[in-house]
């Protein structure tokens, strides 16, 4: 069981790699189907009827923007005006987003996440993205088209998630949000790769939490049994999540709107800014409940809360107001 686990998390891994580092639009596609086809097997490895479900949706919603792309690819090569290779690269950035998750193709990821172990849900959110993010920055996409993208992505990854009470979803719909800002900085400045670092050090730093505590749902954060000090870290992360400033979460948003607003994208980060207030509003509702709760709370205790992994998460979260002295520095 480990070892094929093992094989399937380095061919992942390898497809992704191939994907970031080829120079032709067959080797990435090729890239895209060895991720796709060892992915595949991490999802389903519980033996129950709901993973192989979520296997199934994810193999078909990828097996359909793998063949949008390369279709795309082979019409672009015999384009023979400048029309053909918009509407194409229009295509394969369609084709990106569907693999994506991107709004508006974005029904998917909510719903296979629901299906899947916390582990399996944070490499859906964070390395699956890493190789269409690549390809999408290859891309000549049409402004508009990459407005339209990362407005509808972060508007839908807002309101989705106001109504949800599985913590799986509302952390799909809270990706769906990044993803729009992700693909916002894409076409001006190449350095997505920054918030995406940052983006998988706060989404880690969650999931480690809830697959710990064994967390699916919001009213299960009231009966969970934490310290005073678990309970700081997870408000902290949930607030760093939310793009709080002056947590860690905030810098990527900060890259981004200093971007934007060089550009003149004024209305844009207005959109965006009012958007992520709205993500906010649904981690807090996660946290309060759990902090309000003082009759269930466990008080400072150094014999019964060792240091665990969650005290470096908060250490982690507060390095912000560090990296910008020692950037001015």
């Amino acid at each position: 069981m480990y070892k094929s686990k093992s094989l399937f998390l380095i061919t992942t891994v390898s497809g992704t790699l191939i994907t970031m580092s080829s120079n032709n639009w067959i080797s990435m596609w090729m890239g895209l189907e060895l991720n796709m086809m060892s992915f595949i097997p991490l999802i389903s490895k519980q033996e129950n009827k709901e993973s192989s479900e979520s296997a199934m949706i994810y193999f078909l919603i990828q097996s359909m923007g793998s063949m949008i792309l390369m279709f795309s690819i082979l019409m672009m090569i015999m384009a023979t005006n400048s029309f053909m290779t918009e509407s194409f690269n229009m295509m394969i950035t369609m084709s990106l987003m569907i693999k994506l998750g991107a709004a508006p193709f974005h029904s998917w990821l909510p719903e296979i996440m629901t299906k899947m172990s916390w582990m399996s849900c944070l490499m859906l959110l964070t390395w699956q993205k890493l190789a269409p993010l690549s390809m999408m920055s290859n891309v000549q996409m049409n402004q508009w088209t990459m407005i339209m993208a990362s407005v509808m992505s972060t508007m839908i990854g807002a309101i989705g998630g106001l109504n949800q009470t599985s913590l799986r979803k509302l952390m799909g719909y809270s990706s769906i949000n990044h993803l729009g800002w992700m693909i916002s900085i894409n076409t001006i400045q190449n350095n997505w790769l920054i918030y995406w670092i940052i983006y998988t050090t706060m989404t880690a730093m969650m999931f480690i939490m809830f697959n710990k505590m064994n967390i699916y749902f919001i009213n299960q954060m009231n009966s969970v049994n934490m310290t005073w000090t678990e309970k700081i870290n997870y408000m902290i992360s949930m607030m760093s999540m939310g793009g709080l400033p002056p947590l860690l979460g905030f810098l990527p948003k900060w890259i981004v709107i200093q971007e934007l607003m060089n550009n003149k994208m004024i209305m844009m980060v207005i959109i965006m800014i009012m958007m992520s207030m709205m993500t906010l509003f649904y981690y807090m509702r996660v946290m309060m409940s759990m902090i309000f709760q003082f009759s269930m709370i466990n008080k400072w205790s150094y014999i019964n809360s060792p240091i665990n992994i969650t005290s470096y998460f908060l250490i982690i979260n507060l390095s912000m107001p560090m990296i910008m002295i020692i950037n001015l520095i």
